[in-house]
């Protein structure tokens, strides 16, 4: 095929090519499912273990895909939908919508909105690249933002300093017509491994 650009390479479906991409995509996406769903059961048996209670009712969980592609019908057509940097919001689908990790993150419920194929945004997105904000952004600016919040106070987290984020309100503003916010969410103790 003549590309007018590599990057626009593209799979043509019912080839072998295409389904064997199909059948990995959908083993990681699977992948992805049971470890949020192994990390979510370690959560609440750590949290058990501290309040000592291990049968601890669990009310309501949400598991929610982002980038990621799923087959859906859309306008009357079935399609394959990439969603990248948003979530799926249905009517009624709950989701997750984060911040960074000093500022709000919500949980939301989607309005359906048919125009935006059902979805919205899965997060605040990056204002700077990883590399431009350790270049940046300095450890005590990220001491100041990450005030009252418990977090390692290393290097490996200086690329994930708020001011790296955009405006998670403004974010959720503009996404007013795609989701109904049930939570807001506060941090308290932020983890990643360096």
């Amino acid at each position: 095929m003549r590309l007018p650009h590599r990057d626009l390479a593209y799979l043509v479906e019912d080839t072998p090519e295409f389904d064997a991409y199909i059948r990995e995509m959908r083993w990681a996406q699977h992948y992805a499912l049971l470890n949020r769903a192994e990390m979510m059961d370690r959560v609440v048996a750590c949290f058990g273990a501290w309040v000592g209670d291990d049968d601890l009712e669990r009310v309501e969980e949400i598991s929610c895909h982002h980038n990621y592609t799923e087959r859906e019908r859309h306008f009357g057509q079935d399609v394959w939908l990439s969603r990248k940097g948003a979530i799926h919001a249905g009517a009624g689908v709950p989701g997750l919508i984060p911040g960074s990790m000093g500022t709000a993150s919500y949980v939301v419920v989607g309005k359906g909105d048919r125009m935006s194929l059902e979805s919205a945004p899965h997060g605040a997105g990056r204002e700077y690249s990883r590399t431009r904000a350790r270049q940046t952004f300095t450890r005590e600016q990220l001491r100041e933002a990450m005030a009252g919040i418990e977090y390692r106070d290393t290097d490996a987290f200086l690329d994930e300093i708020p001011a790296a984020y955009k405006d998670i309100d403004q974010v959720m503003a503009d996404a007013a017509s795609l989701v109904e916010v049930r939570h807001v969410l506060r941090q308290v103790v932020n983890v990643k491994g360096d």
